[in-house]
């Protein structure tokens, strides 16, 4: 039986992030049963053909390099009295310390014909290549995506520049209504209906039917989305049965089958930490998606299954393993996603789901990327929301004809230092005319203005 001082089960971002860290200071072993550790962020790139599929994948030498053994295999069973982990080639691995990175499933909707052929989930490698194959091999004609969210959104996009009828279906009133408020992503939601995607908000799918493979998507407002669109009386014998396909965007899961009955505390969105990433039994640790965690905003329990928040929480445990004292501060939950021309994101609460708990008051400004007298310039709006009576930033959302990962990042820094609107009104900032708005103004300031304009 082999030993490491650090055993990962799961070969993610959180799992690679320690084995770099750690980088041959302790032994590490990660445990990972898929073929390729992915870049899922970049899957929907990969079925529009902007990128090969192979670059979709993370080189495993990444691991490797710094030491780490990479154990192609899946965890049957771990054994936390003995600090054991059996696999399913029966193998046994003993660790001192044993970091949980399993990751999390896509959800599929307990509804009436989920298990009907054409109908699935969008996360793996497998995921990507049924997709593909069907696109490029199959008969398939249409395409309904359910869940209006970055992936969702990014796939009904990759699917309909390929040639599909493409249809995106979502609970909420607007799209991507966890990162965006409504007036901030109108004009982008209107570039999916001018590109020709069938938007279906407000709308929930309810049930699925066909007799062996999906052939009718119901709504619940009984909408029915069809793949069969041609009446029986006008097949004739050249006719190619066109087929549909169903992929299911709305959210994922931790599978914690593999930690009933062992005494593992489990939350209803994963496993229990701390801020150390500590688990309640002894040297048992979670990270990533797996790991249930608060807001830094609200310290209420909150999603935040990205690689973005997974690489941090890793980052606090690896360090601590190496005589830091780190804590994990909670997710804010920046994120960023591109429509058509447009590049979208945000970062901490929307005003909406702000409102729910707090009194809020917001701001909006709308500049150019670059000095508007120069060549290229284009619009960038911004809103910013605020607590109104401590005035500290809970929240801010762009769109842009240019990135905004920048200034999503400077806004969740702005949060997570517990800044507030005056702060950012006497915010110092640089201007140069191929990179910013004239130097008389700048968005965020612009913005936090706005805000206390309002309050006077």
């Amino acid at each position: 039986m082999k030993h490491y001082d650090i055993l990962v089960i799961g070969g993610g971002p959180a799992g690679i992030t320690i084995s770099k860290v750690l980088h041959r200071k302790k032994t590490v072993g990660i445990i990972r049963p898929e073929d390729h550790s992915m870049i899922y962020c970049a899957m929907p790139y990969a079925i529009e053909k902007i990128i090969h599929l192979e670059k979709t994948f993370k080189k495993d030498s990444i691991v490797t390099d710094s030491g780490a053994d990479l154990i192609r295999d899946t965890v049957v069973r771990i054994d936390f009295d003995q600090k054991q982990v059996h696999t399913q080639t029966n193998e046994v691995y003993g660790y001192g310390k044993l970091v949980l990175a399993t990751g999390a499933v896509p959800v599929l909707p307990p509804i009436p014909g989920k298990n009907l052929k054409r109908v699935m989930t969008f996360k793996t490698e497998n995921d990507l290549r049924t997709i593909i194959d069907y696109c490029e091999h199959g008969s398939i004609s249409k395409a309904v995506v359910v869940g209006a969210g970055a992936i969702g959104v990014e796939l009904a996009q990759a699917l309909k520049a390929i040639g599909l009828e493409t249809h995106l279906v979502d609970m909420a009133s607007t799209i991507l209504s966890a990162m965006m408020d409504k007036e901030m992503i109108e004009d982008a939601e209107g570039v999916l209906t001018r590109e020709g995607i069938h938007l279906h908000l407000n709308s929930k799918v309810v049930e699925l039917r066909g007799a062996d493979a999906v052939e009718h998507v119901v709504l619940d407002d009984g909408q029915v989305i069809s793949f069969q669109d041609a009446e029986d009386c006008s097949i004739s014998e050249d006719f190619i049965e066109q087929q549909g396909l169903v992929v299911f965007a709305v959210g994922m899961r931790v599978e914690k089958e593999l930690f009933e009955d062992t005494g593992l505390a489990l939350g209803r969105d994963g496993i229990i930490v701390n801020g150390r990433m500590e688990t309640n039994l002894p040297d048992v640790y979670a990270v990533g998606d797996c790991a249930q965690f608060v807001s830094g905003i609200t310290g209420e329990v909150i999603s935040g299954k990205l690689a973005t928040n997974a690489v941090p929480m890793a980052k606090v445990f690896a360090q601590n393993q190496l005589g830091a004292d780190k804590s994990y501060p909670g997710f804010f939950n920046g994120a960023a996603t591109k429509i058509g021309p447009f590049f979208a994101g945000g970062t901490g609460l929307t005003e909406k789901a702000a409102s729910t708990t707090l009194e809020t008051v917001t701001g909006h400004s709308e500049l150019t990327t670059i000095f508007p007298n120069m060549p290229g310039a284009k619009k960038v709006r911004m809103k910013m929301i605020a607590e109104k009576g401590t005035l500290r930033i809970l929240g801010a959302q762009f769109l842009s004809g240019e990135p905004v990962t920048d200034k999503v990042d400077v806004m969740t820094l702005a949060i997570q230092s517990g800044l507030t609107v005056t702060h950012l009104a006497e915010f110092s900032y640089s201007s140069q005319p191929y990179q910013s708005f004239f130097p008389a103004n700048n968005l965020m300031v612009a913005a936090a203005e706005d805000i206390l304009s309002k309050l006077k």
